[in-house]
Order: structure tokens, then C-alpha cells, then sequence
């Protein structure tokens, strides 16, 4: 496989624009691209989800953006050290319903040499707020 960069070890520039490249890939919906920036035997856990596999997250992010509608997210980081990072997060969508949602959490990220993300582990929260109350457009 090729590198992604940037690669460990973390420096807080190169840990931000790990940060800002997963906000902009999650943000397109698109579940194959986002499923590239993973190992091939990536473990997840996602609320009370578990998954391994690049095949098994690309499967999980196309049922979630079938129910989470117009998902907009947005990243933070929180820490950072050689290979992993932390980061809190929200986003915000709407069931088919026409119910909005924020959801917020925290994520815990290790990579591999390459740069591509070999563990995931979110604990996330979701809060139903009002379409006014929406702050990520």
C-alpha cells in the first residue's frame, strides 16, 4: 500500500491535518473513499458496535448515511502522541423523520506506519435538537 500522509510520528501540524482529512473525507458520505483510510484489518468500535475489516466499515457507513441524513461533522483535535490521535467531534443530521440530531463524542485513533488508521474506538451521544438549533451547516 501506498503512504498516506502525513505518517507517524505525530507532530501537532501534521496531527491537525490527519484531523482536518478525516472531517473532509466523512463529510462527502462517501463510504469507499472514507473505508481507504483505514488498514485492511482495521478494528472498530463504534457506541456498542464492534467491526474489523475495511469491508465490514464501508457496510457500516453506508447503513449509517442511509439513516443519518444530510450528517455534517466537524473535528477537533485533543491530543496527540507518536502514532495515535484523539479527537472530539460533532455532528449533526436528521432521521427520515425530519427529526435533527447532534451527536457528540470522542474518538481514539492508532496508525500504522503508512499513516492509514489500523484502530478506532468512538464513544458517541446524541442529542435531538430543533432545525434553528442546528450550528454545522
Amino acid at each position: 500500500m501506498e503512504k498516506r500522509f502525513p505518517t507517524p510520528p505525530f507532530t501537532e501540524e501534521t496531527a491537525r491535518q490527519k484531523v482536518k482529512a478525516a472531517e473532509d473525507a466523512w463529510n462527502t458520505r462517501n463510504s469507499e473513499k472514507v473505508s481507504l483510510a483505514y488498514t485492511p484489518d482495521t478494528e472498530w468500535r463504534n457506541r456498542s458496535q464492534f467491526l474489523t475489516g475495511r469491508e465490514q466499515v464501508k457496510q457500516f457507513l453506508d447503513k449509517k448515511w442511509q439513516k443519518e441524513l444530510d450528517y455534517r461533522l466537524k473535528k477537533e483535535l485533543w491530543a496527540f502522541s507518536d502514532n495515535k490521535i484523539a479527537v472530539r467531534f460533532e455532528y449533526e443530521w436528521h432521521d427520515d423523520s425530519g427529526q435533527w440530531y447532534r451527536s457528540y463524542g470522542n474518538e481514539m485513533w492508532e496508525f500504522d506506519e503508512s499513516g492509514y488508521m489500523r484502530k478506532r474506538y468512538a464513544s458517541i451521544n446524541d442529542l435531538a435538537i430543533t432545525a434553528e438549533e442546528r450550528k454545522i451547516k
